[in-house]
């Protein structure tokens, strides 16, 4: 049984929580759990942090109730489908396998309600860097977590003067000519990928850059992350597939009026 206040939606996609490090934006990604209900769940990838972990373990209560959470759908029916990126690769052991109900994949083939076929994967093994220059990725992943330090104390001063979550990473990631150039690469790799499996689209994650257009006659749609962006890609159940973008969800809120409890609006009292 859902929450009472939760919206049905047919399928939902996330990636790249990035669960186990600081920058996870748990309370806000708990909160888009609580108001999203689907039959399928795809976890696209980088769910778990496993390169942070191996360093030092790192996981609050918040960000365990966020797995609970999401065990919770499962156990009350609904079908979760856990495709392993880069940071969370050990679980590309149990490849096939299902535990608890979690079905372990490498890619999928997602099928919309309206006949479409979309291509799902992490998309990491399509990232030069990461397939054949590991200590480059690891150097550019402590370059990143410099980022997100940098990301905790900028909305720490605007939560103080009650405003709403923004990332300084991923404003500055696209405001940089090689970033922007390496995001269309993958875009235009990925959806060719798609094309040679037949697929209508695809639907990745990894680049935590959320997008949704079309390439070449492919759709190419990237789900986004739980640490800069707070995007979500879901479907409705005429098919339509569609990018939430939470944060700006909760600026709006925040600006209709409710106040901001951290990070979160909440509803004025009566």
């Amino acid at each position: 049984m859902a929450d009472t206040d939760s919206t049905r939606v047919r399928t939902l996609f996330i990636s790249d929580l990035h669960l186990g490090t600081p920058g996870c934006q748990a309370e806000m990604l708990l909160e888009f759990i609580r108001r999203y209900d689907a039959d399928t769940i795809y976890l696209v990838g980088d769910i778990v942090d496993g390169w942070r972990l191996k360093n030092g373990w790192y996981w609050p209560q918040i960000q365990n109730d966020v797995v609970q959470k999401l065990l919770r759908r499962v156990r009350k029916g609904a079908r979760l489908i856990y495709l392993p990126g880069n940071h969370d690769e050990f679980l590309r052991d149990y490849l096939g396998l299902t535990f608890g109900d979690i079905e372990i994949a490498d890619r999928a083939i997602h099928r919309t309600a309206d006949g479409r076929d979309y291509l799902v994967l992490h998309g990491d093994q399509f990232d030069v860097v990461v397939a054949h220059a590991r200590w480059l990725a690891l150097l550019g992943d402590w370059a990143y977590e410099v980022a997100l330090w940098s990301n905790s104390i900028v909305n720490r001063v605007r939560r103080r003067f009650g405003l709403p979550y923004w990332s300084l990473s991923a404003w500055a990631k696209l405001k940089v000519k090689n970033a922007v150039n390496f995001i269309g690469r993958f875009e235009a790799v990925l959806s060719e990928e798609a094309r040679k499996a037949g697929a209508y689209g695809v639907i990745c994650g990894h680049i935590h850059h959320a997008s949704d257009r079309q390439i070449e006659g492919v759709r190419y749609l990237n789900t986004g992350d739980w640490v800069e962006s707070c995007t979500a890609l879901v479907e409705d159940f005429d098919g339509t597939l569609r990018i939430l973008r939470f944060a700006d969800i909760l600026r709006a809120e925040a600006a209709a009026g409710t106040p901001l409890v951290r990070g979160i609006p909440q509803p004025r009292a009566a």
